[in-house]
């Protein structure tokens, strides 16, 4: 039994399917499928069973999957033991972002990293929170930047800030001369969605939960569309065709600030409306955090990029310790 044969038994159990595997190993099918072979007599026990195009993992073989995961990440701590010795924060931090996250924050995060720590390049994933955590729990990533909630996953956490939620209104539109408006007035819009997938489409819900029904009617398609990324949701508003939430940090500053009565045609397009629930009352919002293994032993890798997002500029946002 040999560490290499570990790799691609969780491999394999990872992607289902040999082939994939093998790519994610950097080896070709018949040299993975030789070594699980030879792993399984050797173990007298069937790992995997498979079928055309489909691969799944016998319930013997998901203990044991897990228990190389295990063995893989003990084996991964001796080498960081060792670079510890000479520095702490040496080598690259693989760190996971969800969609609706890394385009805002990283750009700050990155020049942050690199004035601060430069020995330690951040090497990114953006992904889905489902697939980062999945991602986590294999090793593949160090770390992840994610919103709240989301299964727990006997994971360590660490909370960064709490970010509120703008009304991403067209320009023309009533409501964009408005102070704040409510989740209520929402409802009577046309509500721009992000796509299956996306935690914060599943936000947006929490705030407005009449649209979740349209996804299973006619009416649906009236009243609510969907959009690969804030982005295109944004130029989407633009065009008129509805409204939609934003996280505070993917509000472009100058849309912000006072119409210009001199350059109409400097004007945002978009404008960004405060969220609340009635006067006075609490914007919605979403908890970032900063989560990674237990067993990760990098602790001031962790401190090291805790910090250099506390030194970013958050504008709108309430910063946690």
């Amino acid at each position: 039994m040999t560490l290499t044969e570990l790799k691609y038994i969780v491999a394999v159990a990872r992607e289902r399917h040999f082939g994939k595997a093998a790519e994610a190993c950097y080896v070709s099918q018949p040299t993975l499928s030789v070594a699980i072979k030879k792993l399984e007599d050797e173990l007298e026990v069937k790992l995997f069973e498979r079928s055309a195009g489909e691969v799944t993992v016998t319930p013997l073989g998901e203990q044991i999957v897990q228990q190389a995961q295990s063995v893989l990440d003990q084996a991964a701590t001796i080498k960081e033991i060792a670079k510890r010795g000479k520095d702490p924060l040496a080598g690259p931090l693989n760190l996971g972002v969800i969609y609706t996250i890394g385009p805002y924050l990283l750009p700050d995060l990155v020049r942050q990293n690199i004035a601060r720590t430069p020995q330690m390049p951040l090497m990114l994933q953006e992904n889905f929170t489902a697939k980062l955590l999945e991602m986590l729990r294999a090793g593949e990533i160090d770390c992840a930047i994610m919103a709240e909630p989301f299964p727990d996953s006997g994971l360590a956490m660490a909370q960064l800030y709490d970010e509120p939620f703008l009304a991403a209104v067209p320009a023309q539109h009533p409501l964009a001369s408005r102070e704040w408006v409510s989740s209520d007035e929402l409802k009577n819009e046309t509500m721009l969605l992000l796509g299956t997938g996306h935690c914060f489409r599943d936000h947006v819900l929490e705030v407005c939960p009449e649209f979740a029904r349209f996804s299973s009617n006619a009416e649906g398609i009236r009243k609510s569309f969907e959009g690969s990324s804030l982005e295109t949701i944004k130029h989407m508003v633009a065009a008129g065709m509805g409204v939609t939430l934003v996280p505070r940090l993917s509000v472009p500053p100058e849309a912000l600030k006072p119409r210009s009565k001199a350059r109409k045609d400097l004007e945002p397009i978009v404008r960004y409306v405060p969220v609340r629930d009635g006067e006075g009352g609490a914007p919605p919002s979403r908890r970032v955090v900063l989560a990674w293994r237990r067993s990760f032993t990098r602790y001031e890798a962790i401190a090291a990029l805790r910090n250099a997002i506390y030194a970013c500029e958050l504008p709108g946002v309430k910063r946690l310790s």
